[in-house]
Parts: C-alpha cells; structure tokens; sequence
C-alpha cells in the first residue's frame, strides 16, 4: 500500500502528467517549426520543374555547409537591441490568453558592424505571458509578450531572451489619460455655454452679466467629467503585417552571414534578361500601404513574345499578385516580341509590402513560370534615400489599438 501510494499517488502522477506535457508541448512545438520551414523551403523550390528546359539554376543553401554560409567572423547581438517582427496570426486583448504561442517573423536583415546575424524570414517563437482588457477611466488594454527561440532559413534554433509589450510607462498612461479627460471636460464646458447661449438668447447673458453662459458652460463641464469617468479605454489589436519591436534581454553571439549566401533562388530563361532596378512602396488610392512599383529593364533575345499581362509577383506561400490598374499601365498593355527592349515602371497590389516576393514573366502556353526574379536580391542594390523613405512609408501604425464600439460605454 505504500508503494502504491508513492507511485500512484496524486502528487507523484500530477508531477510526471505536468512534465509529460511539457515535454509533449515542446516536441510539438519544434516539430511545427520545422513543418513550416519545410512549407516555405517547398513554395520557394515550387517551379523547379524538370520541364524547363534546363534554364533554372537553384542553389540549396538548406544542405551547404557552414562554410559555405559563414564567413568566420562572430557578432553579438546584445542586450537592448531591438529587433522589428510581424505576426503570423491575429493577437486580441480581448481574447487571447496568457500561455498561448504563436509565431513572428523578422522582416529585414538583422546586421552587425561585420555584417548580417540573422537574415530576413528568421521565424521567432513567443508566448503571450500577460493579457489586460480596457477598463474604465480611459485604461487601455495591453498584451505582454515573451520570445525564447529563433529559428533561421537554415535550420539553426537559436536561444534568445526577448520581450515585448504594448504597456505605457504608468507615468505616461496617467498624463495620457488625463489630458484625453481634460479634453472631455473642456469640450462639455463650451458646448454648454453654447447652448445657453442659443437657448437663452444674448440679452439674457448681457442682463445676468454673463451668469447663464457660466452655468451653461458648468453644466457642460459636469457631463463632460461624467463622461471621462464612464470612457472606457482601447482594447489591444495586433495583426498579420503589422510590425512589432521585441527587445533583446540577454547577449547572444552569432556567426556573420556570407553576402552571396543570403541571396533568393531565381529562375532563369535563355534570351530573356529583365532587371530590377528600383523597388518603391507606395499607398493605394485608399490610403493603404500595400502596393509595390517596381523599375524594370526588359531585353528579349529569346524565342518567346511577352506582354505585361504574363507578369505577375508571386510570394513565398504561392500566393499570386497581378499588376495593379492604379499605377503606370503603359507596360501592362505593352508586347514586348523577341529581339525588343523595354524600360519602364509596374505596379502590384499586395497583401503586405514586408513579404517575400519573386517577379515572374508565365509562359500563357504552358501556365508556368519562364522566369523568376528575386525582389529582396534587387533590393540590395536600391539606393539607401529610397531605402529610406519605403522604412517610412511603411511604419504608418503608430499603435496597436483597435477602435471602440461608438456605443461602447
């Protein structure tokens, strides 16, 4: 009976149950990483079909050896730096929960004074680690956010301490809150004197010496301090694209990238050059930051006659993008036969300008790629003031709060 008691007990089972299940939670974990390493790695391979003719030139840096991805030289990403990510899922105030993990990705290189640590598509794990709803008072809503592991377009799983979190400072929340009451006040206060003022006419102002629009202008003022008291703050929104900014906790050494590792598989047909020399993101006619123009040079030596109609942007899930109405149409309604040249802008609407994108020219005979360019190679070479100005075009959300039902009170 003791023995029984030791062994199948409730403290000794719960115990093993609580690390069978983490030990179950990890591998799970690990084993979805790896699954979506091996989604992206198979979309990326996706049109190195046999049937081309020979044309396409792949490189599988998921089998080179270190040697072939590192220079030798080692860099430390250190405590306080930050990293910028964007989620792959919908993270709520409102309904996520403390413990749940999801996935982020890094959406530019990350580089050191030798170079790039960790390249753009490095997946991050993270857990949400705290949750607060909007409360009362004009008390936002905030999500607490922790990462452990990074995971590189190599394979390697690197330890990290990192954390992130749409909190105010307590000094902050408190000067923002009131100065959104003072603003509720002061707008009930004019509103009542003007209503006194309308209500009552000018000469009952004049004959009381101003008497009505004062107590008109205080009743205002009380519904407007009745108003900030009920005011309920924002709850917190974060959604696939937008970007997040994850502080690193602890230093971590990593090994320098060689600059032709970091480079996109591309496909190639012979006779048909088209270059990338300038990449924009821009804002559609509604304000969105989700359409990219493109600067292309097009020379045709090969067999086939191509149209704007044949080009397209495909992402790293297959995900295809046709050129947009809204921006320079004179190459989409262009044929461009063998031995011509071209030089011109195209524009694409797409779901996020952070992605990972590839210019394609179809084959309409066949309806499969000819030719597969690389828009983060080209990128490379785009100057750093166009550089520059897309970082900003792009870091249009200045928080992660979604709006308030109107009558939401």
């Amino acid at each position: 009976m003791f023995f029984k008691n030791i062994f199948f007990g409730g403290n000794f089972v719960n115990r093993y149950r609580l690390k069978l299940k983490v030990l179950y939670n990890n591998i799970m974990r690990k084993r979805l990483v790896k699954l979506l390493l091996s989604a992206m790695l198979i979309n990326t391979v996706a049109y190195a079909d046999t049937t081309f003719q020979g044309h396409a030139e792949f490189d599988d840096r998921f089998q080179r050896p270190e040697e072939d991805l590192f220079t030798g030289k080692m860099e430390t990403l250190e405590k306080k730096d930050v990293i910028t990510m964007t989620v792959s899922q919908v993270l709520d105030g409102t309904f996520s929960l403390e413990g749940d993990e999801f996935f982020a990705e890094i959406t530019s290189d990350v580089i050191g004074d030798k170079g790039v640590i960790l390249p753009k598509g490095t997946i991050a794990h993270g857990t949400i680690t705290e949750t607060g709803e909007a409360k009362r008072l004009g008390r936002n809503g905030y999500l607490n956010l922790s990462f452990d592991t990074l995971t590189t377009p190599d394979g390697r799983e690197i330890p990290i301490e990192g954390k992130m979190s749409t909190k105010l400072h307590p000094v902050k929340e408190v000067g923002k809150i009131v100065a959104t009451d003072i603003g509720y006040t002061a707008a009930g206060g004019v509103i009542g004197g003007i209503f006194a003022l309308q209500a009552l006419g000018p000469g009952a102002a004049i004959a009381s010496h101003g008497y009505t629009i004062a107590g008109g202008a205080a009743l205002g003022g009380t519904v407007g301090l009745g108003m900030s008291l009920v005011r309920k703050g924002k709850n917190v929104l974060i959604s696939p694209g937008d970007e997040i900014k994850v502080k690193i906790l602890s230093n971590v050494d990593l090994p320098v990238y060689k600059e032709e590792a970091l480079l996109q598989k591309e496909l190639f047909y012979p006779g048909l050059d088209v270059r990338i020399s300038n990449i924009l993101y821009e804002k559609d006619p509604f304000g969105e930051v989700n359409t990219i123009t493109l600067s292309v040079a097009i020379t045709n030596m090969s067999d086939k006659t191509i149209s704007g109609m044949d080009l397209a942007l495909v992402n790293d899930y297959n995900a295809v993008f046709n050129p947009s109405i809204f921006g320079d149409t004179k190459l989409l309604f262009s044929q461009i036969k063998p031995g011509d040249r071209y030089a011109g802008k195209i524009s694409f609407s797409v779901h996020s300008v952070k992605g990972t994108y590839w210019l394609t020219v179809n084959d309409r005979a066949k309806n499969k790629p000819l030719l597969k360019v690389s828009l983060d190679n080209a990128y490379k070479n785009v100057a750093k003031n166009v550089k520059k100005r897309n970082d900003k075009i792009k870091q249009t959300k200045k928080n992660y709060y979604k709006e308030n039902d109107p009558f939401d009170i």
